[in-house]
């Protein structure tokens, strides 16, 4: 996996989510109740203060929990919510040394159908249906990750040119036009809250 990926617009951060699959498993679970810079800058933001250039699935989950929550929780903090989010981390990088011995990219190296992928991924500590098909369409539209039945199995993020989802951003550009379309679901939630629905 070495691809350039827009996703934190931070040109060091956006080249380790290209070159590390761990990194943009970490990325994609932090991105939630915080910019999407933010969450994808986190996996950079860690292996530094880690001293490494990548993160270590076994490092990571061996790492004393309240020492990790302290790592991800200095100024400037990792999330807005760091002590959480580094457990959740740290579950993430103890089931993929359970299962995957560390390899984030097995995963999804030897999945033979869209379906299979996505269960693995929804099978991931943090990785609900939503995320787990946003993180398949990231895989198939910019990773190169394309299994029988790819975009079927991550559903509308998978429509070519969408502008939905993280999978979708490959410079300022779609950014803008994937913040649009989440506005327009936001407020189209909000109507239907409003009237009851």
């Amino acid at each position: 996996m070495d691809v350039t990926l827009h996703l934190a617009q931070d040109p060091e951060a956006d080249a380790l989510l290209g070159r590390s699959p761990l990194a943009a498993l970490t990325g994609m679970l932090l991105d939630q109740q915080v910019p999407m810079e933010w969450a994808f800058k986190g996996p950079s933001t860690i292996a530094q203060r880690l001293g490494a250039d990548d993160l270590d699935a076994h490092e990571i989950a061996a790492y004393d929990p309240e020492a990790f929550a302290a790592l991800l929780s200095d100024k400037p903090a990792v999330h807005r919510y760091p002590g959480s989010m580094a457990k959740r981390v740290q579950q993430l990088c103890q089931y993929l040394v359970e299962h995957y011995d560390g390899d984030a990219e097995g995963v999804w190296r030897d999945a033979t159908t869209g379906q299979e992928l996505l269960k693995r991924l929804t099978d991931l500590p943090g990785f609900g249906k939503q995320k787990a098909q946003i993180f398949l369409a990231l895989l198939g539209k910019q990773l190169g990750v394309r299994p029988e039945g790819w975009r079927e199995a991550a559903g509308a993020y998978g429509e070519p040119e969408s502008f939905r989802s993280v999978a979708d951003i490959t410079g300022p550009e779609s950014l803008t036009k994937v913040r649009a379309h989440k506005q327009e679901m936001k407020a189209a939630a909000r109507a239907a809250k409003a009237s009851g629905k």
